[in-house]
């Protein structure tokens, strides 16, 4: 059982603080204090990777229905793709519920996106990946229902200032998470220029870049996306899952363009 599973369960535990360990707190029951001592006797500081996880795992749900929520609406298709997410990540039962409270406590009009978007920012210290992949969810959870409205919109570029992430960097994540979608969807005995386009789009290079540039982009992606490293940096265990498919998304784009260039 991951240090997750067993903070839910009782047997292990530490206390995040804040407004992200308030979140947790209400989503698994418990009354949390503003201190970091552990249920355990233990003690960490921030950035420390038990305590970058629980950020990340309790930031992904409570924001991705706050993204959800932007439109007004909870669409299903919205609320499927959190299901998708946590049928991913393979969680107990424990977990699974802990997951629905946040994506609930996300959806009420108070939450406190700022101050969680703050702290989960500093908890990450850096992990600069690691911001990267949550953004990622973000959009994907904004284009779940296939309408990418002018509120989601602005709600993701107030998140990505939080987070320090750019508005270049912003538009270069969203259309290749578009693209992503469009390449995915396809059939894998589909072939033409739309889904070569499409390839080169999720590396993120020009139709028209050379051959040293797809690769350098194709190597930048997979590094990125690495499930042993982003573990490393604070992706929770139970999330590696989807950051493998990401890198077989990436890879199958890759093995596309090469094939049509024949390199």
């Amino acid at each position: 059982m991951s240090w997750l599973g067993k903070l839910v369960g009782g047997a292990f535990g530490f206390l995040l603080g804040g407004p992200l360990g308030a979140v947790f707190g209400a989503s698994v029951g418990h009354q949390f204090d503003a201190g970091m001592e552990g249920m355990a006797g233990e003690r960490f500081n921030p950035g420390d990777q038990q305590r970058v996880q629980m950020a990340f795992f309790t930031a992904t749900f409570a924001v991705m229905g706050h993204v959800a929520k932007a439109d007004g609406r909870v669409s299903s298709e919205e609320i499927g793709l959190a299901k998708r997410v946590m049928d991913n990540m393979e969680l107990s039962p424990e977990l699974r519920e802990a997951a629905i409270q946040l994506f609930q406590q996300g959806k009420h009009i108070d939450f406190p996106l700022a101050a969680v978007l703050r702290q989960f920012r500093a908890e990450c210290h850096r992990r600069t990946h690691l911001v990267r992949m949550f953004v990622e969810i973000q959009i994907q959870a904004a284009f779940a229902d296939g309408v990418y409205d002018t509120k989601e919109e602005q709600l993701l570029l107030e998140i990505c200032a939080q987070l320090g992430v750019s508005h270049f960097e912003y538009r270069v994540i969203k259309g290749q998470v578009q693209a992503q979608q469009r390449f995915y969807q396809q059939s894998a005995v589909k072939s033409g220029s739309s889904r070569l386009d499409d390839a080169y789009a999720v590396l993120g290079v020009s139709s028209t870049a050379d051959e040293a540039d797809v690769k350098k982009a194709y190597r930048r992606l997979m590094s990125q996306h690495h499930p042993d490293k982003l573990v490393a940096k604070g992706l929770p265990e139970e999330m590696m899952e989807i950051a493998k498919q990401k890198t077989q998304q990436i890879r199958k784009a890759y093995e596309t363009i090469r094939e049509a260039r024949g390199f």
